[in-house]
């Protein structure tokens, strides 16, 4: 559609309004410091914060590895299926308030496997909150189970293998945590695994790594879509691939504002990624610590860049052609962000 002019002081409604898929959402990373807490208590676990305001404090991260820390501090709480319900439904609550009307769930199995938890309690309990959100609020989930890099590939391929059982509950895979030292090609055999068992393939790549790691995902990984990836931009050629073959690419503003990948918002290079013709998307990754859920990447990232409703309208688009579902789905969704456009125009 041609994108009408939209006041500039209409912009932040719209952004909060507008349909969006969030394709870039760690569910570990969406628990809440209360959560936590109300999860140590039904759990008798012993976490070594005294108070939520404690907890809330020691969320200041200098980089990703800092951060992962207290990340798997957090999980330690998750022990049954219930837990991992509860986790998500908190979370899908939060993305149906912020229109965020298709949301793809990263998990990551082997933080709690290693705690011995069956991965069919956490499989099930995510996959249960799906269910139940789209009975409550209408919103579509599904699951990618993603490895951790900086465990071995072997750890990978029995994870997989523990994980056939729930074949049906998963859309595909993806690669996740420490990325620098741990390049994609890493994880061929097992990508290989996963492609040839029907699954999507998605990996984190140019993050705070370098573009190197971008080619080698799609290349050896053959990724579908390129976690992060503003790394991008330093490989001329790089950016010109994945515009032409239209490789999404699910950027996180306010994760790479919290993980100084960019010292300031007003420097992120989306506006730029954007530009080039790439089909970037917005998304929160670990929005309990990272200081935003959806709205909130979009509300900061455009008061901070000077975007306009034309990118509003893109992003959003992205959002729905990047996503693993129907053509019918995708173009019902376009159909209602066209619907708010044209509500907000004039």
């Amino acid at each position: 559609m041609n994108i009408p002019a939209i006041p500039a002081d209409r912009l932040p409604d719209l952004l909060r309004a507008m349909p969006k898929a969030e394709l870039h959402i760690h569910i570990e990373g969406s628990l809440e410091p209360e959560l936590i807490f109300a999860l140590a208590r039904r759990n008798q676990v012993v976490i070594p914060y005294a108070s939520v305001e404690e907890l809330r404090e020691a969320y200041a991260f200098t980089n990703l590895q800092s951060f992962l820390d207290i990340y798997y501090a957090g999980a330690s709480v998750l022990l049954v299926e219930q837990d991992f319900h509860d986790m998500a439904m908190a979370y899908l609550e939060r993305a149906a308030a912020d229109n965020v009307v298709h949301a793809e769930l990263f998990f990551d199995p082997q933080t709690h496997t290693a705690r011995g938890v069956d991965i069919g309690v956490v499989i099930q309990g995510l996959h249960r909150a799906c269910q139940d959100a789209r009975a409550r609020w209408g919103i579509d989930a599904s699951l990618i189970l993603c490895f951790l890099r900086h465990l071995s590939e072997a750890d990978a391929l029995a994870t997989l293998e523990q994980a056939l059982p729930y074949r049906d509950l998963l859309i595909g895979v993806g690669l996740d945590s420490s990325e620098l030292g741990h390049p994609p090609e890493k994880f061929a055999q097992v990508f290989a695994r996963s492609r040839a068992l029907g699954l999507h393939v998605v990996a984190h790549a140019g993050e705070e790594g370098p573009p190197a790691y971008i080619w080698s995902a799609l290349d050896v990984l053959q990724a579908e879509r390129i976690d992060h990836g503003v790394q991008a931009v330093h490989d001329s050629a790089l950016v010109q691939r994945l515009a032409a073959e239209r490789v999404p690419l699910t950027v996180c503003p306010l994760s790479n504002l919290k993980l100084c990948v960019f010292p300031d918002l007003a420097q992120h290079n989306l506006p730029q990624l954007l530009e080039a013709g790439l089909v970037a998307t917005i998304n929160s990754d670990d929005p309990a610590y990272f200081g935003g859920y959806m709205n909130e990447n979009f509300l900061q990232t455009f008061a901070a860049t000077g975007m306009g409703a034309a990118q509003a309208y893109t992003l959003a688009r992205n959002s729905f052609e990047a996503s693993f579902t129907t053509p019918e789905l995708q173009q019902a969704w376009v159909e209602q962000l066209d619907g708010v456009f044209a509500r907000y125009a004039g």
